[in-house]
């Protein structure tokens, strides 16, 4: 089977969106590098995201992420069905 989140999607409809209103950040996963179930347990399966923080003067910064950074410090507010059947 496929990665289902493999093809990269614009910035205004990703995968799924993550944020930590404390901190004021947010990150849109736009794609992911492996299937879902090969990235379980796995500290350094990677995501590449849109992220917002204060540092960015409220730009998005594109690029590759570890998928544990984004789980640790954000939380899951909306995703595609499809994401929520793999990480909701």
């Amino acid at each position: 089977m496929p990665n289902p989140f493999k093809k990269t999607q614009d910035v205004d409809s990703p995968y799924a969106v993550y944020k930590n209103d404390q901190r004021g950040w947010e990150w849109r996963v736009l794609a992911t590098r492996k299937m879902p179930e090969n990235e379980a347990g796995s500290p350094f399966a990677i995501w590449y995201v849109a992220a917002k923080s204060p540092f960015t003067y409220g730009d998005w910064e594109y690029g590759d992420t570890y998928k544990s950074e984004v789980i640790q410090n954000g939380q899951l507010v909306t995703s595609t069905n499809e994401w929520s059947k793999h990480y909701g």
